[in-house]
């Protein structure tokens, strides 16, 4: 049998792991504060962006799309996946 993904508006952003990154939205900072996120190797090549899911915890590498889920779950997906996966909703 096959299935088709149900269509379902997400919110993400591409995580750049340096100063340039843009505005982070309210729900990642709240994760930080809560501990829920955090980085390792800050401000080296190897800087990750940790999140705690109910898979155990996740590392997002820098380029990757952080994801808040449709219940409201935070996780990381690499930037082929995103972009086979999604796309812009308005």
């Amino acid at each position: 049998m096959k299935y088709r993904k149900k269509p379902v508006v997400i919110e993400a952003f591409k995580w750049t792991g340096g100063p340039d990154q843009e505005e982070d939205p309210v729900w990642i900072v709240e994760a930080i504060k809560k501990g829920e996120v955090w980085f390792k190797d800050i401000g080296t090549p190897d800087v990750r962006c940790c999140i705690k899911t109910l898979e155990g915890t996740m590392a997002a590498s820098v380029g990757d799309y952080i994801i808040k889920g449709v219940k409201g779950e935070i996780y990381p997906c690499k930037p082929e996946i995103f972009e086979a996966t999604y796309e812009p909703a308005e």
